[in-house]
């Protein structure tokens, strides 16, 4: 069995092996969607897959959408030729229970996948014609955390940025200049309204997208590749919208393991490709069942009914606090802690992290004792309910093979909001002092620790992707196992940049405490569980679900 179109007219065959068939007209739908194109997704990874595509199979399926989704790639063509074209744009969800039960589900509400790069004039063409049709209501992103970024920590234009500018719409190669490309589009097609919807995990997303398209608007303006009337219709969200969202569902990278499973099932073409980039792709998905978007329903152009498939659609107000509630306390910062630590103490698997007893405590405390206290309740997740299944639930789950080495990518990026939101919360909050956080701390500090690509044992490691990984290193070098004095003062400069921790480590005391924790580290092979022992004592019991003064 192949998985494509003609393969899915032998419906008995597929349900034979327990695979769940998409409901509706296929051919009807993509016709659908090439007249009157509504929802484009910038991203076309696992997350889009196993969740907004789902999103919108549901809908069509309850006959509340007609159309599906062009996915839109906006590096090269990798992923497209690897997991898309071989397939029809078709892929299959492996949905893991914590029972071991597989879910498996044809994804068939992609219409077609489209680079987003003027080197391939034919997607670029197509992609420009849907963002000029005045049915396109939506366009949303699963782009990561650094792809909104266009300066580094010295608030200077990265090399791409800057060429990006220089170079003018529709030349570019950053996603922001790709997106701001297409606005332009669309404002001289008649300017129908549109809502940019970020959906990755990053703090106020939503500002995030708007700041960066506006830049590179503003910067064009100035260098006369486009009109003020432009910059203005961006500016004015009646006519773009920027909402914000939280949205929380594990997909791992492709497990072989998941892959072996469907070859044994009779389904060829399972492979997983690892691209030139280095990303692991095939043409399912592995993800684990909890999940949560929750989305400010600010759709100036209309919208699909999400909220039929379970999306909760709210205020501003409430997005920011079920965003804090997660990005900074109840599932971030535990998954951070646990990718640095999984790295150097030799664990590829987050669930097996969970069976160690240190550092199973280690997000406890991090989670119970130290996020929970500062974390807004946004009413509609409580967030005791929401750390526990975390910690008890999905963490622990063996069936969504998640690793240390993917959370630990771009680490940079996310310390600003996982650990320095709470920091910056417990510096305004007067009844709360700072001083007293030990385990947020202990995690910067494994993280520090982490940057010298050696583990536990003295063993080098590949330390993940990251933007400021090099440099970080270089203002490291020198720095040996063993040898704690070698480190010298090498950390003040990295602990006191706000682009870092959201605030200056060094002038909060907390920046000592995360010297002598990476110094303790240092002390030789051993070290890193060593201090991980002597720091995890038995406070914070209050916070637990079901004690006294739980929040």
């Amino acid at each position: 069995m192949k998985l494509d179109e003609r393969s899915l007219q032998d419906r008995g065959a597929w349900e034979r092996i327990g695979v769940r068939l998409p409901a509706f007209d296929r051919k009807a739908m993509r016709e659908e969607t090439a007249a009157r194109p509504t929802w484009v997704h910038f991203g076309p990874g696992n997350l889009f897959r196993a969740f907004h595509a789902m999103i919108q199979q549901t809908l069509i399926e309850q006959g509340l959408a007609r159309g599906g989704i062009y996915a839109v790639a906006t590096g090269g063509r990798e992923t497209i030729e690897a997991s898309y074209a071989p397939y029809d744009d078709l892929s299959i969800l492996v949905t893991r229970r914590p029972d071991g039960e597989s879910v498996r589900t044809v994804v068939a509400a992609v219409t077609g996948c489209l680079c987003a790069d003027a080197a391939y004039p034919a997607d670029y063409e197509r992609l420009i014609a849907i963002f000029r049709a005045p049915s396109l209501q939506l366009a949303t992103f699963t782009i990561t955390e650094k792809g909104y970024a266009l300066t580094g920590g010295d608030g200077r234009f990265f090399p791409m940025a800057e060429r990006d500018i220089a170079a003018g719409p529709h030349k570019g190669k950053h996603a922001m200049s790709k997106l701001a490309s297409m606005l332009l589009e669309r404002f001289r097609a008649g300017g129908a309204p549109l809502a940019a919807v970020s959906t990755d995990n990053c703090s106020r997303n939503g500002e995030k997208l708007r700041s960066g398209v506006m830049t590179l608007a503003e910067a064009w303006r100035e260098n006369g590749f486009v009109e003020k009337a432009f910059v203005d219709w961006v500016g004015d969200e009646r006519n773009v919208s920027f909402p914000w969202t939280m949205i929380d569902k594990i997909t791992p990278r492709p497990a072989q393991s998941v892959a072996d499973e469907l070859a044994r099932l009779g389904i060829e073409g399972m492979d997983v490709h690892t691209t030139p980039r280095g990303g692991r792709t095939a043409a399912f998905v592995n993800a684990e069942e909890p999940q949560y978007l929750v989305i400010e329903d600010r759709f100036p152009n209309g919208r699909p009914p999400l909220e039929a498939a379970g999306v909760s659609m709210t205020d501003r107000e409430t997005v920011e606090r079920v965003e804090k509630m997660k990005v900074s306390a109840c599932l971030n910062p535990l998954h951070t802690a646990l990718a640095v630590f999984g790295c150097l103490l030799g664990y590829d698997s987050i669930a097996a992290e969970m069976r160690d007893a240190e550092l199973k405590r280690l997000v406890e405390r991090i989670g119970y004792d130290e996020g929970l206290p500062v974390v807004a309740d946004p009413g509609i997740i409580r967030p005791a309910d929401f750390l526990h299944e975390v910690i008890e639930r999905r963490f622990p789950d063996p069936f969504v093979p998640d690793t240390p080495q993917r959370i630990a990518a771009d680490t940079s990026q996310k310390i600003p909001v996982r650990y320095g939101e709470t920091i910056k919360s417990y510096v305004a909050r007067g009844d709360l002092d700072p001083g007293e956080l030990v385990y947020i701390p202990l995690a910067i500090a494994g993280w520090l620790r982490y940057l010298l690509g050696l583990d536990d044992g003295g063993r080098p490691f590949v330390c993940s992707g990251d933007p400021r990984l090099e440099e970080l290193q270089e203002r490291l070098s020198g720095v040996e196992l063993g040898r704690p004095d070698s480190l010298g003062s090498r950390l003040r400069p990295i602990l006191a940049d706000k682009a870092l921790f959201g605030a200056d480590l060094t002038a909060l005391a907390l920046g000592g405490r995360i010297e002598r924790m990476v110094k303790d580290m240092l002390r030789g092979p051993g070290a890193v569980r060593a201090t991980l022992k002597r720091y995890l004592d038995d406070r914070g019991e209050a916070f637990r679900p079901g004690k006294s003064g739980g929040v």
